[in-house]
């Protein structure tokens, strides 16, 4: 038997099983396991249609389109992003990257309930693994109008200076919501298994443009689906274990002890969004309940079994935070 390579079921055959091959698709198209280029033609093509290309960031990753059964590169109306194997300087376990944002996403959605963009790993033609997430800003063919957070904020470099994406609290994010978003009361709850989820799974790259509003099909703004959900403390042992502070100046008595967030410290966070506190003494259960789960996850991933054993014991440690 062989693995999806976007859900990790057990399939008769190498690529994906047919529900995550119809996600993945749109539709009932073909999905391809295997490109037909491989990573030095990304870093060639993302140069050569720098100036044309809409996705930021500094990661050698591309749009794609599905056209006939075959992913292609293209510079506009891209369909897929694909991240690569960073070229940049990585200190530890460089070549685990897309399959730590793979697991990631994959624990996000089917253990904890997060909705996530639709993503997969997939091989370049020499076999090497890669990241692949389809686009969700698009519906009926037309882009969805949406705004990250820092947009919201009003905040670029420009004005906040080159680290504006993590000038703000995770308190502040809840201002946010609530100033744009008129299902708050529903959206809230999303919004703090999120943040939640980040610190238990050391993501330490979860800034302000990586939280986004995006127009329902009813008209209003709701947080779009999670994206960029990784464990960076995999590859990043000496970062901080948030992006950004939980709170504006607040500071309890766990983190003067401990010198981390703890238990009571995301208690009080819901408290100050307005949440029922037993919904929000649940979500922070459901990473004890579903730590199981989690482990058979890391277990059938695409991680190398050095990097998997790095992985578990960074979540033993972050379930130990969040139980006291």
């Amino acid at each position: 038997m062989f693995r999806c390579m976007s859900t990790f079921a057990e399939i008769p055959a190498e690529g994906y099983s047919r529900v995550a091959e119809r996600l993945l698709a749109g539709g009932n198209r073909k999905f391809p396991f295997r490109l037909e280029f491989n990573r030095t033609d990304v870093v060639e093509f993302r140069m050569k249609a720098a100036e044309h290309m809409s996705i930021s960031g500094i990661q050698d990753k591309i749009s794609l389109k599905l056209v006939r059964g075959r992913l292609v590169p293209t510079e506009k109306d891209g369909e897929y992003i694909l991240k690569p194997v960073p070229s940049a300087d990585i200190p530890r376990f460089r070549s685990d990257v897309p399959a730590n944002e793979h697991l990631t996403m994959q624990i996000a959605s089917h253990v904890f309930g997060i909705t996530t963009a639709v993503n997969a790993v997939i091989y370049f033609a020499d076999g090497e693994l890669a990241y692949i997430t389809r686009r969700f800003d698009r519906r009926d063919g037309s882009k969805i109008p949406q705004e990250d957070f820092c947009q919201l904020s009003n905040r670029s470099e420009q004005t906040r200076g080159k680290n504006y994406k993590y000038d703000g609290t995770c308190e502040e994010v809840g201002r946010i919501l609530k100033q744009f978003c008129k299902a708050y009361p529903v959206e809230v709850e999303k919004l703090f298994a999120r943040i939640a989820f980040n610190y238990v799974f050391s993501n330490g790259d979860a800034h302000l443009k990586n939280f986004s509003l995006y127009g329902s099909e009813f008209g209003d703004y709701i947080l779009t689906p999670a994206y960029d959900v990784i464990c960076t403390s995999l590859h990043f042992p000496e970062d901080g274990r948030t992006a950004l502070d939980l709170f504006d100046s607040y500071e309890s008595e766990h983190f003067r002890r401990n010198a981390y967030y703890g238990r009571s410290d995301f208690l009080h966070l819901a408290e100050i969004y307005g949440m029922n506190m037993a919904r929000a003494e649940r979500v922070l259960d459901r990473f004890q309940s579903g730590e199981n789960a989690t482990i058979d996850f890391i277990r059938r991933s695409f991680l190398s079994e050095t990097a998997k054993a790095d992985f578990r014991a960074r979540l033993g440690d972050r379930l130990q935070a969040i139980r006291g």
